[in-house]
């Protein structure tokens, strides 16, 4: 398993998993966090969130976000599958579920997630992460501040260059 690594309060450590990740096949635990696919989600969870149980939905690249959007306020988690690296769709679904749909639980980037991604994936409302490359915290860290300046608005609330250069009066 993967190291979790959680951006909590500017900081990146390394975090304990609560969540157990559910296949399709597999027999739902009796007890506590899970994350499930999409389609399992909608035949099983209503039933785990009336039972007082924390749940994750996990979204595949070719997955809507959008299809959460009712469930948002009663989900703990979305994990986003990065299937390769080069294979960008999760960063819009984070932005989308950030910025449109008001999502304030963790977003997750799980898959073929490397720290060279780190500073993307920040910007777009990814707070947790399941490094695939065995990148720790401090890494982690490294990679996302990598850049000063950013060149637009993101979901992390950075100022684009331009604002920085207007405050400056240049």
């Amino acid at each position: 398993m993967p190291t979790l690594i959680r951006l909590i309060d500017g900081r990146y450590e390394t975090a304990d998993d609560v969540f157990t990740d559910v296949a399709d096949e597999d027999v739902t635990p009796d007890a506590g966090a899970v994350i499930l696919s999409l389609a399992r989600f909608q035949a099983e969870g209503d039933a785990l969130i009336s039972a007082g149980r924390r749940v994750g939905v996990r979204i595949q690249s070719d997955e809507e976000v959008e299809a959460l959007a009712y469930d948002l306020p009663r989900l703990a988690l979305v994990a986003l599958v990065f299937p390769k690296y080069r294979d960008g769709r999760a960063y819009t679904s984070a932005r989308l579920l950030r910025q449109r749909l008001g999502f304030t639980g963790e977003v997750r980037a799980v898959g073929d997630v490397l720290r060279e991604q780190a500073g993307f994936m920040v910007r777009c409302g990814f707070d947790s992460f399941a490094p695939a490359d065995g990148s720790t915290p401090a890494e982690w860290a490294h990679a996302a501040g990598r850049f000063r300046h950013v060149y637009q608005r993101g979901a992390d609330a950075r100022a684009p260059v331009f604002e920085e250069r207007a405050s400056d009066g240049l």
